[in-house]
């Protein structure tokens, strides 16, 4: 007799277990507004000539958007896989014909496609690129490589304007994995893994915000896509779009898995 079992896929983690419910936009609050963080570090690169972007700003280092080279480690997406996926495919129809359409810097989609990405520990060095030491690498090759879940759209209460795909690691033996390389980092456990995809350049009305409120409710429980992650990237980039960045290096889990993402049936 076969095991009912046997073509089981992974267990991932869900949303009461993780932060996307506490940090989702509240869209019955007002109109989707830019908030500072946004104006500050993305509309300058999206909309240049925008009104309400922040050149500068005192005690931060950004200057239209760009600043000194920070380097942070991340969970890479391959945009192949995800372009190739059917439920992304209908999701960005929807994207593309939606009422705010308009308003999305479609232009900024190929310059950032082989740099998709969730930050799993941000800002580990500024200028050059850190070095990670013998302990880290081996604490990270101690970890199997996990699978993920990409669900999405998301939008957060930080950075409105920017429009995200969320994360979901496997769940294995109750633990996240995400957790054992933020732990290699000396990083505290996080509950956010979003992977920035599109970006407004300008403010939503009240009807392009329920419109956008309604298409992130709808899409909410839908897998895009699921792969299996056997590397993390050292990413180095200039501005937080990564439109100029550089991967320092390349971080594999388990000292003997392969180096590229695998898609996984749902």
């Amino acid at each position: 007799m076969s095991d009912p079992n046997a073509s089981a896929g992974p267990a991932f983690w869900e949303d009461g277990e993780l932060g996307y419910r506490r940090s989702l936009t509240d869209f019955a609050d007002r109109p989707l507004m830019l908030d500072e963080p946004y104006r500050l570090a993305h509309l300058p690169l999206v909309a240049p000539d925008h009104p309400r972007v922040i050149a500068r700003q005192e005690g931060r280092s950004y200057e239209m958007g760009v600043h000194p080279p920070i380097f942070s480690l991340v969970l890479p997406v391959d945009s192949a896989l995800l372009s190739g996926s059917e439920p992304f495919q209908r999701l960005h129809a929807e994207m593309r014909a939606a009422p705010f359409a308009a308003k999305i810097a479609w232009d900024i989609l190929p310059r950032r496609s082989e740099r998709l990405h969730a930050t799993l520990c941000g800002t580990l060095s500024t200028g050059e690129a850190p070095s990670i030491d013998d302990g880290t690498r081996q604490a990270l090759a101690r970890i199997e490589p996990f699978a993920v879940d990409l669900r999405g759209p998301f939008s957060g209460n930080v950075n409105r304007g920017r429009i995200y795909l969320r994360v979901y690691p496997e769940k294995r033996d109750g633990l996240n994995p995400i957790h054992a390389v933020q732990a290699a980092f000396g990083r505290p456990p996080g509950d956010l893994y979003l992977v920035g995809l599109y970006n407004l350049t300008d403010d939503l009305d009240a009807s392009e915000t329920a419109a956008l409120a309604e298409i992130i409710a709808r899409w909410w429980d839908v897998s895009l896509l699921r792969f299996e992650v056997t590397e993390l990237w050292l990413l180095g980039a200039c501005d937080d779009l990564v439109l100029d960045s550089q991967i320092a290096d390349r971080l594999a889990l388990r000292a003997d898995a392969p180096i590229s993402a695998t898609p996984l049936r749902p």
